[in-house]
């Protein structure tokens, strides 16, 4: 069943046009990535997605048309943002930024703590004391804990020590097969995707070139598309 369906898409900032007709699905418990070289439409599709700017097209979630919702309505129904940049409450404790974004579900501080152990050990700390992959491991712990149906993670590996990018894909790789949960990723490497995600769309100045299967992403596509 799809949960996500997002039909020629198109966005502009002011009067600068960034996405010129997107098109993706993404059904219950799939994982899809999203591809394209910097600057090509990826964080702005997702910024469409979650309501954070205006769109046109058709975004349809769980049968409800999102385009006419404000952000925080989006999330209630069910569509998790790990953004780039972390965004973290500075001045609030691990255990406040999570609490703070809490939702009754099967997340809770005691699952995601499971899952980060690192959080668990620094719950009195404030955000502004962790390290920087300790900040994106509470990005995603946050949004965990709204429960989301869709959980979208733009870029949460990036810019980290490989061992902590080891660690948050590991976890991105449990949460694929234990969550159910659908997830959107946004991630520079493929090698890892391949892993995490079912199927690809590729995004190029603003529109979809190419979606598929993983399995069916060929070396000349992402020579192509990704300059891989």
């Amino acid at each position: 069943m799809t949960l996500l369906s997002v039909t020629q898409l198109t966005a502009s900032y002011g009067a600068s046009q960034a996405l010129f007709g997107v098109d993706l699905e993404i059904a219950e418990g799939e994982a899809l990535a999203m591809l394209g070289r910097n600057g090509m439409g990826k964080s702005t599709t997702v910024r469409c997605i979650c309501r954070m700017m205006p769109a046109q097209g058709t975004l349809v979630f769980d049968g409800q048309d999102l385009s006419r919702l404000p952000s925080h309505r989006a999330a209630r129904l069910g569509i998790g943002l790990v953004p780039e940049g972390r965004r973290c409450f500075r001045d609030l404790t691990v255990a406040e930024n999570l609490l703070a974004a809490a939702r009754s579900g099967h997340w809770d501080m005691g699952r995601v703590a499971a899952l980060f152990p690192r959080l668990g050990e620094r719950r009195t700390q404030r955000a502004a004391s962790l390290s920087g992959g300790e900040q994106q491991m509470l990005a995603i712990g946050r949004a965990l804990m709204t429960n989301p149906r869709l959980l979208i993670l733009d870029e949460a590996t990036e810019g980290l020590a490989p061992t902590v990018r080891a660690e948050i894909r590991a976890a991105i790789n449990t949460l694929k097969r234990e969550s159910g949960m659908a997830m959107l990723v946004i991630d520079k490497s493929l090698k890892e995707l391949r892993i995490a995600c079912d199927r690809a769309v590729i995004l190029e100045r603003g529109r979809s070139v190419w979606s598929g299967e993983m399995a069916a992403l060929s070396h000349e596509t992402t020579e192509r598309h990704l300059g891989i």
